[in-house]
């Protein structure tokens, strides 16, 4: 008896296979497939917005090109000239100053914002609400409306201190103070964010810990030593990430409050690239600084990377 071409096929092990499906059929049915397929958009912008601008940085800052004219190749003429220049270091000073005054008041204050907003309170949710209502504000009305709270005569900062017989302090007009005026605005805008990740934090602790400090007589400085801090050192490395990839990059609140000034007492990294770039249209030097400028991230990402084993507690997270 003979077997149609439409009907099942018998192998050698007498088990039963269909007939062999076409190559469009095996696409319809191919995950990977459409998986690539609905990814190609990506992909392409990722290539086309990130990492074609990143190589073409790259090959800009080892010429020397003013965006007008076409670009001349100088090798590594670029960094060594970034070496002997003053303001360079500058630049750098300035931004690790600032990383120095954000990084632990930000991480201090959001955490101690964070355990207030965990306790029982009437209107928790609305006191969560306002803490991260600045966060989701434009950073550069924010920097107009601090820059009037800074000014020396007409500001509210100065007229809160009269009443408690301080002077009025030029906040933005000495090196002495310009850059301290400048991190106490970037804490209070970037504050609900860390405060959100402490929070969760917290969320995260089993209260059956507590519990048992509390049957062991510990205070809560002890409770918080060494029942809640370990659970919270991941996230606290986590931040701690962001809050120095973030101190390298500030340059909004510079640029509105103090223009760099005064005296280049705020004038960072990303100040001076921006300068070199749209100012002077040194856009190969410019492409230097921001290869510089990623590699102290990328050394200190590094750093910490390899230091977390002795703070940071994933055993019990």
């Amino acid at each position: 008896m003979s077997i149609g071409p439409e009907a099942a096929i018998s192998n050698r092990a007498g088990s039963v296979r269909r007939p062999g499906r076409s190559r469009w059929e095996r696409l319809a049915y191919n995950e990977n497939f459409w998986a690539y397929l609905f990814l190609t958009p990506t992909i392409i912008g990722l290539l086309v917005f990130s990492v074609g601008p990143i190589l073409a940085a790259l090959y800009f800052s080892l010429t020397k090109w003013n965006v007008v004219s076409a670009p001349i190749w100088q090798g590594v003429a670029n960094y060594q000239k970034l070496l002997r220049d003053a303001l360079f270091w500058t630049a750098l000073r300035n931004t690790f100053r600032y990383m120095l005054g954000f990084i632990p008041l930000s991480m201090s204050v959001s955490l101690v914002l964070a355990v207030a907003l965990n306790q029982r309170v009437r209107l928790q949710s609305l006191f969560r609400t306002l803490y991260f209502t600045p966060s989701v504000c434009s950073i550069v009305a924010m920097a107009i409306v601090w820059r009037l709270m800074f000014d020396r005569d007409l500001g509210l900062l100065n007229y809160l201190l009269g009443f408690v017989g301080v002077e009025r302090v030029p906040w933005l007009m000495t090196p002495r103070t310009a850059m301290p005026a400048v991190i106490i605005m970037s804490v209070w805008q970037g504050i609900g964010f860390p405060t959100l990740l402490w929070l969760a934090g917290l969320q995260g602790v089993p209260q059956s810990y507590y519990d048992a400090a509390e049957v062991d007589g510990a205070g809560r400085w002890a409770i918080f030593r060494y029942v809640t801090w370990p659970f919270l050192t991941p996230t606290g490395f986590f931040m701690l990430i962001l809050a120095c990839i973030n101190s390298f990059q500030v340059f909004q609140q510079t640029f509105i409050l103090t223009q760099g000034g005064p005296r280049r007492s705020t004038y960072t990294l990303v100040y001076q690239i921006y300068d070199k770039a749209f100012r002077n249209f040194e856009m190969g030097y410019a492409c230097a600084l921001a290869y510089v400028l990623f590699a102290f991230v990328l050394v200190l990402t590094f750093f910490q990377f390899r230091l977390q084993g002795r703070w940071v507690n994933y055993e019990i997270a």
